[in-house]
């Protein structure tokens, strides 16, 4: 029998399954208190929560039988996850269960601004009755231009779609064949899709590179009148920004279920001054049909891990990478930093990401392919990934993944090359270890280069004529950014070169774009690893 406590409020469809299993001894606690928790955690195999109950360093320390954390939600802000790890202890989420209620929600808010249907009610509780004064506007017809196309924003793309609106999105990271297979425009560009749009909803995680993403810039390129919601994450828009556009007119509705602090402090409360907005305190996923979904696949992920079954959602891996691996750490830290610079280099759009391992090392693809997807699928997810959730995640977001193995390779006895494919482009990456200690990046598409995977990287493409190096020392001296090192790769003397310069700080957007004023600067692109 595994003992198996459940410390906040779930369905009672999850607690059915417990009961019903009969491996399972279950102890429902909603209302327990921590310091109750801490006296009775020794006893119990798994414990099952929500965001009320803080699984702590100190609770797990007691906790001396448990093997099984799982957590009713997607967040795990409030499990110590490092030492959840350390301890050999699983931690399971339900991703998923709530796409079809944060869907849903964008659209009551989107239908709300334009309408104008809460400010209707309210008239109306008033005793008023001014029809007049709320002439709205139609979905049908309009552009939604949708930022991530990911489970919510596909299921938004299709509803939005049913009302008969032209659906474009931004969405570097997912293959074109998804946005065509659902009928909607992926635009390349995040500037083009806003100034496309008449209504802007946002569906994508709170990564470094999404963080403040909509800000004064982006609100001066909408349109005016544009709609713009907001029930992803709080951090994605500039909220000062935001509502300064609100101000200024440029913004005709306003549909929040996010905010970047909750509850919204007085800066954030500036917003709901104005007429036009749809607020409501970040409901995305209490619908009962999302309850009843994330207490079941909790139950169900539970029951399975502490069976021993594999368990594909878990957010933690219950090893360190030395364990059982210590021959290949080198190379299975750089198949993770591979999968990073690959994303970071080159961004997504791939349906088909080949990885070819060679020489000795070729025995162990499986963990290097799934510490490789690791990297590959961090940088653009705010939920955490590790070896073992990464390979499902890649599926879910339909990736086919190949492996291959070859005998040692001709310039490296051992090799990990990655084959990054697309409708219109391919992308290559590579390394080795040196010493079988120290990883380094030696191929990027067809140049040959030496780079330390760490820090902070300036990858660029440019003509090989003289003076690059220099005007690009000038740039960053006078933003007071020192050059670490430098490597250079070319195909033929006088073409195209690829240089990569290792920096001590990282570049913002204002010193990007007058790097990209550089005359021979093909491109670049900043990576951090």
């Amino acid at each position: 029998m595994y003992k198996v406590l459940v410390t906040d409020d779930i369905s009672p469809k999850g607690l059915e399954i417990l009961n019903n299993d009969e491996m399972i001894d279950l102890d429902y606690q909603p209302e327990i208190k921590f310091n109750e928790l801490l006296e009775i955690v020794k006893d119990y195999d798994a414990i099952i929560t929500r965001s009320r109950t803080p699984v702590t360093k100190e609770l797990l320390e007691r906790a001396e039988k448990l093997k099984v954390v799982g957590r009713a939600g997607v967040g795990v802000d409030n499990v110590d996850l490092e030492e959840a790890s350390r301890r050999g202890i699983l931690v399971i989420n339900t991703p998923g269960a709530n796409t079809i209620g944060a869907a849903e929600i964008t659209m009551a808010h989107l239908y709300a601004v334009l309408r104008k249907l809460h400010l209707a009610h309210k008239s109306m509780l008033e005793g008023q009755w001014d029809r007049k004064r709320f002439m709205g506007e139609e979905l049908d017809g309009k552009v939604v231009g949708i930022i991530g196309l990911g489970n919510v924003g596909s299921q938004v793309a299709i509803r939005c779609k049913a009302a008969g609106a032209k659906v474009i999105a931004y969405d570097p990271y997912i293959p074109r064949e998804k946005g065509e297979r659902l009928g909607v425009e992926l635009i390349d560009n995040l500037h083009d899709l806003i100034k496309m749009s008449d209504i802007i909803t946002l569906h994508c995680p709170l990564t470094e590179e999404t963080r403040n993403m909509i800000g004064k810039k982006e609100f001066d390129l909408m349109k005016k009148g544009v709609y713009f919601i907001n029930c992803a994450r709080g951090g994605i828009v500039d909220e000062d920004a935001l509502y300064e556009a609100v101000k200024e007119g440029k913004i005709a509705g306003l549909g929040l279920d996010v905010f970047s602090k909750e509850p919204p402090d007085d800066r954030i409360r500036r917003l709901f001054e104005f007429p036009n907005i749809s607020l409501s305190p970040h409901i995305g996923a209490n619908t009962y049909e999302s309850q009843d979904n994330v207490a079941i696949k909790i139950a169900q992920y539970v029951i399975a891990a502490l069976k021993g079954q594999f368990v594909e959602v878990a957010v933690n891996a219950p090893f360190t990478i030395t364990e059982g691996f210590e021959n290949i750490k080198a190379y299975l830290e750089l198949a993770e930093k591979l999968g990073s610079f690959l994303t970071q280099y080159a961004g997504g759009h791939f349906t088909e990401i080949n990885v070819e391992v060679r020489g000795t090392i070729r025995d162990h693809i499986e963990p290097i392919v799934a510490f490789f997807l690791k990297g590959y699928l961090s940088p653009v997810l705010d939920t955490p990934v590790n070896i073992i959730n990464a390979p499902f995640i890649a599926k879910e977001r339909g990736i086919n993944i190949i492996k291959s193995t070859r005998e040692a390779g001709l310039n490296f006895k051992e090799f990990i090359k990655i084959t990054a494919k697309a409708q219109d482009k391919e992308v290559v990456v590579g390394g080795t270890a040196f010493y079988d200690k120290l990883p380094r990046i030696m191929l990027v598409d067809n140049y040959w280069i030496d780079i330390e995977p760490s820090g902070v990287i300036l990858m660029f493409e440019n003509k090989d004529v003289p003076g690059v190096i220099g005007k690009l020392g000038t740039i960053l001296a006078r933003h007071n950014i020192n050059i670490a090192g430098f490597r250079l790769g070319r195909l033929e003397k006088g073409k195209i070169a690829l240089g990569a310069l290792q920096l001590d700080d990282k570049l913002n957007e204002a010193v990007l774009e007058e790097i990209h004023q550089i005359p021979e600067i093909i491109k670049a692109k900043q990576v951090i690893l």
